[in-house]
């Protein structure tokens, strides 16, 4: 039956756009490899006119000449061609890829979508009001437990402003009285008026202000502690 009807050949996959581009830049060196060889027969045809006198023998070379520039121009032409396809290719293969990008997009757009739509399930607004609340209220008791932690004791809490200003003015007189505004608590002891004027009128020694040793050669004491008066002055 197969040598009868014969087998189906498998078609080959048609080429892409990668592999025509491919195929149009390897024609197009070719054809530039051609012009450049042209371009050398040109400048050695022109060495040679610059050589050659007039006559039948520059005629032939500028004939020669001639023969190459149409050839040259003539790749030029085909070499044009071929850069316009290829650049037509490269739009093409471009929009290619651009689509193929959106397509790309749109698919990793459409699974980001479904899988917010399955985390939303799981996360409710109200939920998250309530934690809040409930948040705020441990703030608060937190707040009142630090409140009464921090409380002071033996400390009348029932003095008002007025005794406070009044409180603070007296110190202030207290203080201007006492001199230099140092209050009489914090000066140095020092002996008062009467004190002096007694002393004065007694002719008392002055009271000493340190402990002083007594000396070597005091004088004797009665059996009541006190000095004991010498006779002498007591015969006189």
């Amino acid at each position: 039956m197969k040598r009868v009807f014969g087998v189906k050949k498998n078609k080959e996959p048609p080429p892409s756009i990668q592999d025509a581009s491919d195929r149009i830049n390897k024609r197009g060196d070719t054809v530039d490899d051609k012009i450049k060889k042209l371009d050398a027969e040109l400048a050695r045809y022109k060495e040679q006119l610059k050589k050659t006198r007039p006559g039948p023998a520059q005629e032939a070379v500028k004939a020669r000449a001639m023969r190459i520039l149409k050839q040259k121009r003539m790749y030029e032409g085909q070499r044009d061609m071929l850069y316009n396809q290829t650049f037509n290719l490269d739009q093409v293969a471009f929009a290619s890829e651009g689509i193929k990008d959106a397509q790309q997009t749109v698919t990793a757009l459409k699974s980001a979508n479904k899988e917010l739509k399955g985390m939303m399930k799981t996360v409710k607004i109200q939920d998250i009001d309530n934690l809040q609340d409930e948040m705020m209220d441990l703030m608060d008791v937190s707040n009142e437990i630090q409140e009464t932690l921090g409380r002071s004791y033996s400390v009348p809490d029932d003095i008002d402003e007025e005794e406070l200003m009044g409180e603070l003015d007296a110190l202030e007189a207290d203080m201007e009285s006492e001199g230099d505004g140092v209050p009489s608590y914090l000066q140095p002891d020092k002996e008062s008026e009467a004190d002096q004027v007694l002393g004065s009128e007694l002719n008392l020694p002055a009271a000493p202000s340190g402990h002083t040793p007594f000396p070597a050669n005091t004088q004797a004491e009665d059996e009541l502690g006190l000095p004991a008066v010498p006779r002498a002055s007591i015969r006189g």
